[in-house]
Protein backbone atom coordinates (compact mmCIF):
# COMPACT_ATOMS: atom_id res chain seq x y z
CA UNK A 1 0.00 0.00 0.00
CA UNK A 2 1.48 3.85 -0.91
CA UNK A 3 1.95 5.49 2.62
CA UNK A 4 -0.46 8.31 2.75
CA UNK A 5 1.77 10.40 3.73
CA UNK A 6 3.88 10.09 0.08
CA UNK A 7 -0.01 10.80 -1.03
CA UNK A 8 0.05 14.04 0.56
CA UNK A 9 3.38 15.02 -0.85
CA UNK A 10 1.72 14.51 -4.25
CA UNK A 11 -1.04 16.05 -3.82
CA UNK A 12 1.06 19.42 -2.46
CA UNK A 13 3.27 19.00 -5.49
CA UNK A 14 0.09 19.43 -7.55
CA UNK A 15 -1.50 22.16 -5.68
CA UNK A 16 2.16 23.72 -6.20
CA UNK A 17 2.06 23.26 -10.26
CA UNK A 18 -1.59 24.69 -10.12
CA UNK A 19 -0.24 27.95 -8.06
CA UNK A 20 1.78 28.96 -10.45
CA UNK A 21 0.31 27.94 -13.78
CA UNK A 22 -2.36 30.31 -12.34
CA UNK A 23 0.05 32.89 -11.63
CA UNK A 24 2.20 32.81 -14.61
CA UNK A 25 -0.81 32.59 -17.03
CA UNK A 26 -0.83 36.84 -16.92
CA UNK A 27 2.37 37.38 -17.78
CA UNK A 28 2.55 34.90 -20.82
CA UNK A 29 -0.52 36.97 -22.10
CA UNK A 30 0.66 40.21 -21.29
CA UNK A 31 0.56 41.15 -25.28
CA UNK A 32 -3.33 40.64 -26.05
CA UNK A 33 -3.83 42.14 -22.24
CA UNK A 34 -2.08 45.45 -22.98
CA UNK A 35 -3.52 45.52 -26.34
CA UNK A 36 -6.83 44.96 -25.74
CA UNK A 37 -7.08 47.60 -22.21
CA UNK A 38 -4.83 50.01 -23.35
CA UNK A 39 -1.75 49.37 -20.78
CA UNK A 40 1.61 50.58 -20.73
CA UNK A 41 4.60 48.30 -19.15
CA UNK A 42 4.55 50.33 -15.78
CA UNK A 43 1.08 49.95 -15.57
CA UNK A 44 1.12 46.30 -16.42
CA UNK A 45 3.93 46.45 -13.35
CA UNK A 46 1.29 47.41 -11.01
CA UNK A 47 -1.16 44.76 -12.16
CA UNK A 48 1.63 42.06 -10.99
CA UNK A 49 2.73 44.23 -8.04
CA UNK A 50 -1.34 44.21 -7.25
CA UNK A 51 -0.86 40.57 -6.82
CA UNK A 52 1.96 40.48 -4.61
CA UNK A 53 0.54 43.03 -2.33
CA UNK A 54 -2.59 40.91 -1.91
CA UNK A 55 -0.13 37.78 -1.68
CA UNK A 56 2.12 39.82 0.86
CA UNK A 57 -0.80 41.32 3.15
CA UNK A 58 -2.52 38.12 3.59
CA UNK A 59 0.40 35.26 4.61
CA UNK A 60 0.36 35.99 8.22
CA UNK A 61 -3.41 36.34 8.55
CA UNK A 62 -4.23 32.80 6.51
CA UNK A 63 -1.07 31.39 8.14
CA UNK A 64 -2.53 31.48 11.54
CA UNK A 65 -5.90 30.22 10.17
CA UNK A 66 -4.32 27.50 8.53
CA UNK A 67 -3.19 26.79 12.31
CA UNK A 68 -6.28 27.24 13.76
CA UNK A 69 -8.57 25.15 11.14
CA UNK A 70 -6.32 23.17 9.64
CA UNK A 71 -5.13 22.47 6.14
CA UNK A 72 -7.90 20.65 4.82
CA UNK A 73 -10.17 23.51 5.05
CA UNK A 74 -7.51 26.31 4.18
CA UNK A 75 -6.70 24.22 1.64
CA UNK A 76 -9.81 23.75 -0.28
CA UNK A 77 -11.03 27.15 0.59
CA UNK A 78 -8.02 29.29 -0.78
CA UNK A 79 -8.21 27.03 -3.64
CA UNK A 80 -11.80 27.58 -4.59
CA UNK A 81 -11.54 31.46 -3.65
CA UNK A 82 -8.19 32.22 -6.00
CA UNK A 83 -9.61 29.80 -9.30
CA UNK A 84 -12.84 32.18 -9.20
CA UNK A 85 -10.64 35.15 -9.48
CA UNK A 86 -8.62 33.65 -11.99
CA UNK A 87 -11.51 32.83 -14.28
CA UNK A 88 -13.05 36.70 -13.02
CA UNK A 89 -9.62 37.94 -14.79
CA UNK A 90 -11.10 37.24 -17.98
CA UNK A 91 -13.68 40.11 -17.65
CA UNK A 92 -11.49 42.96 -16.44
CA UNK A 93 -12.93 45.95 -18.60
CA UNK A 94 -10.14 48.06 -17.68
CA UNK A 95 -6.95 49.40 -16.00
CA UNK A 96 -8.95 49.16 -12.16
CA UNK A 97 -10.87 46.52 -12.40
CA UNK A 98 -7.80 44.18 -13.08
CA UNK A 99 -6.30 45.76 -10.25
CA UNK A 100 -8.75 45.33 -8.10
CA UNK A 101 -9.07 41.48 -9.86
CA UNK A 102 -5.18 40.61 -9.01
CA UNK A 103 -5.05 41.86 -5.81
CA UNK A 104 -7.66 40.02 -4.45
CA UNK A 105 -5.95 36.80 -6.37
CA UNK A 106 -3.69 37.09 -4.78
CA UNK A 107 -5.02 37.57 -1.16
CA UNK A 108 -6.86 34.37 -1.99
CA UNK A 109 -3.50 32.44 -3.42
CA UNK A 110 -1.78 33.47 0.37
CA UNK A 111 -2.57 30.93 2.44
CA UNK A 112 -1.68 28.19 -0.03
CA UNK A 113 2.39 27.33 1.52
CA UNK A 114 1.22 28.26 4.92
CA UNK A 115 -1.32 26.08 5.09
CA UNK A 116 0.87 23.30 3.00
CA UNK A 117 3.48 24.05 5.96
CA UNK A 118 0.83 22.97 8.56
CA UNK A 119 0.15 20.34 6.62
CA UNK A 120 3.82 19.14 6.65
CA UNK A 121 4.03 19.62 10.34
CA UNK A 122 1.59 17.43 11.02
CA UNK A 123 2.16 14.76 8.34
CA UNK A 124 5.85 14.37 7.12
CA UNK A 125 8.53 13.44 10.04
CA UNK A 126 11.63 16.00 10.72
CA UNK A 127 14.43 13.64 9.26
CA UNK A 128 11.90 13.90 5.73
CA UNK A 129 10.99 17.21 5.94
CA UNK A 130 13.77 19.01 3.72
CA UNK A 131 13.05 17.07 1.07
CA UNK A 132 9.31 16.92 1.19
CA UNK A 133 9.42 21.18 0.67
CA UNK A 134 12.09 20.52 -1.80
CA UNK A 135 9.33 18.35 -3.83
CA UNK A 136 6.20 21.13 -3.20
CA UNK A 137 8.53 23.84 -4.51
CA UNK A 138 9.92 22.30 -7.48
CA UNK A 139 6.27 21.66 -8.62
CA UNK A 140 6.03 25.06 -8.36
CA UNK A 141 9.05 25.46 -10.98
CA UNK A 142 7.65 22.38 -12.88
CA UNK A 143 4.25 24.13 -13.20
CA UNK A 144 5.63 27.91 -14.05
CA UNK A 145 8.26 26.26 -16.86
CA UNK A 146 5.95 24.18 -18.34
CA UNK A 147 3.17 26.87 -18.10
CA UNK A 148 5.59 29.75 -20.14
CA UNK A 149 5.32 27.63 -23.91
CA UNK A 150 2.03 25.74 -22.81
CA UNK A 151 -0.08 28.59 -22.18
CA UNK A 152 1.36 30.59 -24.92
CA UNK A 153 0.32 28.08 -27.30
CA UNK A 154 -3.37 27.72 -25.61
CA UNK A 155 -3.76 31.80 -25.60
CA UNK A 156 -2.95 31.69 -29.26
CA UNK A 157 -5.06 29.61 -30.28
CA UNK A 158 -8.10 29.48 -27.96
CA UNK A 159 -7.67 33.64 -26.93
CA UNK A 160 -6.48 34.44 -23.49
CA UNK A 161 -9.83 34.93 -21.62
CA UNK A 162 -11.06 30.95 -22.17
CA UNK A 163 -7.64 30.08 -20.88
CA UNK A 164 -8.06 31.89 -17.73
CA UNK A 165 -11.84 30.12 -17.80
CA UNK A 166 -10.11 26.71 -18.06
CA UNK A 167 -7.79 27.48 -15.31
CA UNK A 168 -10.32 28.25 -12.88
CA UNK A 169 -12.50 25.16 -13.61
CA UNK A 170 -8.90 22.98 -12.84
CA UNK A 171 -8.53 24.57 -9.54
CA UNK A 172 -12.30 23.78 -8.42
CA UNK A 173 -11.70 19.72 -9.44
CA UNK A 174 -8.14 20.30 -7.13
CA UNK A 175 -10.47 21.63 -4.52
CA UNK A 176 -12.70 18.92 -3.93
CA UNK A 177 -10.28 16.01 -4.27
CA UNK A 178 -8.55 17.06 -1.68
CA UNK A 179 -11.20 17.78 0.52
CA UNK A 180 -12.76 14.36 0.39
CA UNK A 181 -9.30 12.65 0.63
CA UNK A 182 -7.23 14.30 3.00
CA UNK A 183 -7.49 14.41 7.24
CA UNK A 184 -5.72 17.19 9.45
CA UNK A 185 -3.95 14.58 11.29
CA UNK A 186 -2.89 11.50 10.40
CA UNK A 187 -4.60 9.60 13.26
CA UNK A 188 -8.08 10.82 11.27
CA UNK A 189 -7.54 9.54 8.41
CA UNK A 190 -9.32 6.29 7.72
CA UNK A 191 -6.87 4.28 5.47
CA UNK A 192 -3.79 5.15 6.82
CA UNK A 193 -1.60 1.79 8.19
CA UNK A 194 -0.69 1.40 12.07
CA UNK A 195 2.77 0.97 11.06
CA UNK A 196 2.78 4.57 9.15
CA UNK A 197 0.93 6.34 11.84
CA UNK A 198 3.44 4.97 14.21
CA UNK A 199 6.26 5.75 12.58
CA UNK A 200 4.51 9.44 12.07
CA UNK A 201 4.04 10.04 15.54
CA UNK A 202 7.03 9.32 16.77
CA UNK A 203 9.37 10.96 14.97
CA UNK A 204 7.49 14.09 13.93
CA UNK A 205 8.47 17.33 15.53
CA UNK A 206 6.37 16.75 18.45
CA UNK A 207 5.69 12.68 19.17
CA UNK A 208 2.06 13.34 21.18
CA UNK A 209 -1.37 14.12 19.35
CA UNK A 210 -2.87 17.49 19.89
CA UNK A 211 -1.50 18.98 23.43
CA UNK A 212 -2.15 21.94 25.82
CA UNK A 213 -4.60 25.27 23.48
CA UNK A 214 -1.54 27.64 23.37
CA UNK A 215 -1.38 30.78 21.22
CA UNK A 216 1.15 32.82 19.49
CA UNK A 217 0.84 36.88 19.86
CA UNK A 218 2.30 38.33 16.82
CA UNK A 219 4.30 40.72 18.97
CA UNK A 220 5.45 37.42 20.33
CA UNK A 221 6.68 36.09 17.31
CA UNK A 222 7.98 39.58 15.94
CA UNK A 223 10.64 38.83 19.04
CA UNK A 224 12.11 36.01 17.45
CA UNK A 225 15.66 36.98 15.94
CA UNK A 226 15.50 34.10 13.82
CA UNK A 227 12.05 34.50 11.95
CA UNK A 228 13.76 38.72 11.43
CA UNK A 229 16.86 36.83 9.61
CA UNK A 230 14.12 34.53 7.68
CA UNK A 231 12.01 37.32 6.55
CA UNK A 232 15.19 39.84 5.10
CA UNK A 233 16.67 36.47 3.26
CA UNK A 234 13.79 35.34 1.99
CA UNK A 235 12.76 38.87 0.81
CA UNK A 236 15.88 39.45 -1.16
CA UNK A 237 15.09 35.76 -2.65
CA UNK A 238 11.97 36.57 -4.06
CA UNK A 239 13.88 39.53 -6.39
CA UNK A 240 15.39 36.92 -8.06
CA UNK A 241 11.93 34.53 -7.96
CA UNK A 242 9.68 37.38 -8.87
CA UNK A 243 11.48 38.54 -11.95
CA UNK A 244 11.64 35.00 -13.39
CA UNK A 245 7.70 34.23 -12.92
CA UNK A 246 6.65 37.77 -14.41
CA UNK A 247 9.04 39.56 -16.77
CA UNK A 248 11.52 37.26 -17.18
CA UNK A 249 9.10 35.90 -20.42
CA UNK A 250 8.49 39.47 -21.97
CA UNK A 251 12.07 40.20 -20.92
CA UNK A 252 13.52 37.59 -22.83
CA UNK A 253 11.31 38.22 -25.84
CA UNK A 254 11.96 41.70 -26.06
CA UNK A 255 15.86 41.88 -25.66
CA UNK A 256 16.51 39.12 -28.37
CA UNK A 257 13.76 39.44 -30.70
CA UNK A 258 12.09 36.09 -30.38
CA UNK A 259 8.61 34.69 -31.65
CA UNK A 260 6.28 33.45 -29.04
CA UNK A 261 6.98 29.74 -28.98
CA UNK A 262 10.86 30.36 -28.61
CA UNK A 263 10.39 33.18 -25.69
CA UNK A 264 8.42 30.47 -23.88
CA UNK A 265 11.00 27.63 -24.41
CA UNK A 266 14.34 30.03 -23.55
CA UNK A 267 12.16 30.85 -20.65
CA UNK A 268 11.24 27.94 -19.11
CA UNK A 269 14.72 26.86 -18.72
CA UNK A 270 15.77 28.94 -15.63
CA UNK A 271 12.70 27.64 -14.05
CA UNK A 272 13.25 23.84 -14.70
CA UNK A 273 16.69 24.70 -13.09
CA UNK A 274 15.12 25.92 -10.24
CA UNK A 275 13.23 22.79 -9.64
CA UNK A 276 16.10 20.87 -9.75
CA UNK A 277 17.75 23.34 -7.09
CA UNK A 278 14.73 23.19 -5.16
CA UNK A 279 14.80 19.01 -4.91
CA UNK A 280 18.86 18.92 -4.52
CA UNK A 281 18.47 21.37 -2.03
CA UNK A 282 15.86 19.21 -0.21
CA UNK A 283 17.88 16.21 -0.10
CA UNK A 284 20.98 18.17 1.00
CA UNK A 285 18.82 19.19 3.76
CA UNK A 286 17.51 15.82 4.74
CA UNK A 287 21.30 14.21 4.19
CA UNK A 288 22.92 16.69 6.59
CA UNK A 289 20.18 16.46 9.28
CA UNK A 290 20.89 12.84 8.98
CA UNK A 291 24.34 13.27 10.45
CA UNK A 292 22.80 15.08 13.78
CA UNK A 293 23.57 18.95 12.52
CA UNK A 294 20.33 20.49 12.79
CA UNK A 295 21.19 24.32 12.14
CA UNK A 296 24.15 23.46 9.63
CA UNK A 297 21.32 21.34 7.21
CA UNK A 298 19.36 24.61 7.43
CA UNK A 299 22.18 26.92 6.74
CA UNK A 300 24.31 25.31 4.45
CA UNK A 301 22.08 24.89 1.33
CA UNK A 302 20.83 28.43 1.80
CA UNK A 303 24.01 29.82 1.80
CA UNK A 304 25.81 27.99 -1.53
CA UNK A 305 22.51 28.63 -2.91
CA UNK A 306 22.84 32.30 -2.43
CA UNK A 307 26.02 32.61 -3.88
CA UNK A 308 25.42 30.74 -7.23
CA UNK A 309 22.47 33.17 -7.24
CA UNK A 310 24.97 36.35 -6.91
CA UNK A 311 27.38 34.55 -9.61
CA UNK A 312 24.69 34.30 -11.99
CA UNK A 313 23.52 37.58 -12.30
CA UNK A 314 26.64 39.25 -12.69
CA UNK A 315 27.53 36.89 -15.06
CA UNK A 316 24.26 37.45 -17.30
CA UNK A 317 24.49 40.74 -17.30
CA UNK A 318 27.41 40.37 -19.01
CA UNK A 319 26.17 38.36 -22.24
CA UNK A 320 25.17 39.53 -25.63
CA UNK A 321 23.68 36.63 -26.76
CA UNK A 322 20.26 34.56 -25.58
CA UNK A 323 22.58 31.40 -25.14
CA UNK A 324 24.95 32.44 -22.62
CA UNK A 325 22.44 34.65 -20.69
CA UNK A 326 19.88 31.96 -20.05
CA UNK A 327 22.81 29.45 -19.14
CA UNK A 328 23.69 32.20 -15.95
CA UNK A 329 20.76 33.08 -15.41
CA UNK A 330 19.86 29.60 -15.02
CA UNK A 331 22.29 29.01 -12.68
CA UNK A 332 20.90 32.26 -10.61
CA UNK A 333 18.09 30.43 -10.17
CA UNK A 334 19.03 26.84 -9.18
CA UNK A 335 20.61 28.52 -6.52
CA UNK A 336 17.87 30.85 -5.26
CA UNK A 337 15.46 27.95 -5.42
CA UNK A 338 17.98 25.91 -3.03
CA UNK A 339 16.86 28.44 -0.59
CA UNK A 340 13.29 27.46 0.01
CA UNK A 341 13.25 24.03 1.25
CA UNK A 342 15.39 25.14 4.31
CA UNK A 343 13.54 28.76 4.33
CA UNK A 344 10.56 26.77 5.28
CA UNK A 345 11.90 24.02 6.91
CA UNK A 346 13.44 26.35 9.09
CA UNK A 347 10.04 28.12 9.87
CA UNK A 348 8.74 24.63 10.53
CA UNK A 349 11.23 24.03 12.82
CA UNK A 350 10.92 27.12 15.27
CA UNK A 351 7.08 27.46 14.76
CA UNK A 352 6.21 24.41 15.84
CA UNK A 353 1.92 23.72 16.06
CA UNK A 354 2.19 27.35 14.56
CA UNK A 355 4.17 26.84 11.35
CA UNK A 356 1.32 28.21 9.35
CA UNK A 357 1.91 31.50 11.35
CA UNK A 358 5.18 31.78 10.80
CA UNK A 359 6.01 30.49 7.56
CA UNK A 360 3.17 32.80 6.45
CA UNK A 361 5.11 35.66 8.24
CA UNK A 362 8.25 35.02 6.21
CA UNK A 363 6.30 34.10 2.95
CA UNK A 364 4.59 38.09 3.47
CA UNK A 365 8.38 39.52 3.79
CA UNK A 366 9.03 37.45 0.47
CA UNK A 367 6.18 39.03 -1.50
CA UNK A 368 6.88 42.55 -0.49
CA UNK A 369 10.33 41.91 -2.23
CA UNK A 370 7.86 40.97 -5.04
CA UNK A 371 5.62 43.80 -5.03
CA UNK A 372 8.68 46.03 -5.21
CA UNK A 373 10.19 43.82 -8.31
CA UNK A 374 7.10 44.08 -10.39
CA UNK A 375 6.99 48.06 -10.90
CA UNK A 376 11.13 48.66 -10.15
CA UNK A 377 12.42 46.70 -13.14
CA UNK A 378 10.19 48.42 -15.76
CA UNK A 379 11.29 51.42 -14.27
CA UNK A 380 14.96 50.50 -13.92
CA UNK A 381 14.57 49.40 -17.87
CA UNK A 382 13.18 52.41 -18.96
CA UNK A 383 15.65 54.78 -16.43
CA UNK A 384 19.33 52.76 -18.11
CA UNK A 385 18.00 51.15 -21.04
CA UNK A 386 19.18 47.67 -19.94
CA UNK A 387 18.82 45.06 -17.05
CA UNK A 388 22.07 45.15 -16.06
CA UNK A 389 21.67 47.71 -13.35
CA UNK A 390 19.00 45.03 -11.99
CA UNK A 391 20.86 42.40 -12.33
CA UNK A 392 24.04 43.66 -10.35
CA UNK A 393 21.23 44.91 -7.48
CA UNK A 394 19.93 41.12 -7.22
CA UNK A 395 23.79 40.17 -6.86
CA UNK A 396 24.35 41.97 -4.22
CA UNK A 397 21.03 41.65 -2.43
CA UNK A 398 21.95 38.11 -2.63
CA UNK A 399 25.12 38.75 -0.88
CA UNK A 400 23.49 40.28 1.80
CA UNK A 401 20.90 37.26 2.28
CA UNK A 402 23.63 34.80 2.56
CA UNK A 403 25.33 36.67 5.52
CA UNK A 404 21.41 36.25 7.13
CA UNK A 405 21.99 32.71 6.92
CA UNK A 406 25.38 32.13 8.97
CA UNK A 407 23.45 34.14 12.03
CA UNK A 408 20.44 31.88 11.90
CA UNK A 409 19.70 28.89 14.02
CA UNK A 410 16.93 26.83 13.28
CA UNK A 411 17.49 24.92 16.79
CA UNK A 412 16.24 28.43 18.67
CA UNK A 413 12.50 27.62 18.51
CA UNK A 414 9.53 30.05 18.90
CA UNK A 415 7.80 29.10 22.87
CA UNK A 416 4.14 29.06 23.12
CA UNK A 417 2.94 31.57 25.17
CA UNK A 418 -0.11 29.05 27.32
CA UNK A 419 -4.00 30.42 27.41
Amino acid sequence: MIPRRALVVTATFFLSVLLYVDRVCISTAKGPITQELSLTDTQFGWVMSAFAIGYALFQTPSGMLADKIGGRTILAGIVTVWSVFTGLTALAWSYGSLLIIRFLFGAGEAGAFPGMARAVYSWIPVRERGLVKGINFSGSRLGAAFALPVLATAIDSLGWKATFAILMGAGCVWSVAWWLWFRDEPTEHPTISREELAYIVANRQTAAIGGPVCRMPIGHMLASPGLWLMMTQYLFANFTTFFCLTWLYPHVKATYHLNSADAGIYSMIPLLCGALGNVVSGALVDAIYATGRHALSRKLPAIFGFCLTALGMLMSAQQHAVGPAIFWLSLAVFGVDMVLSPSWSFCIDIGGKHAGQVSGTMNMAGNIGSAIIGPAFPALLLWTGSANVFFYIIAGCSVVAAGCWLLADATKTIEDVPV
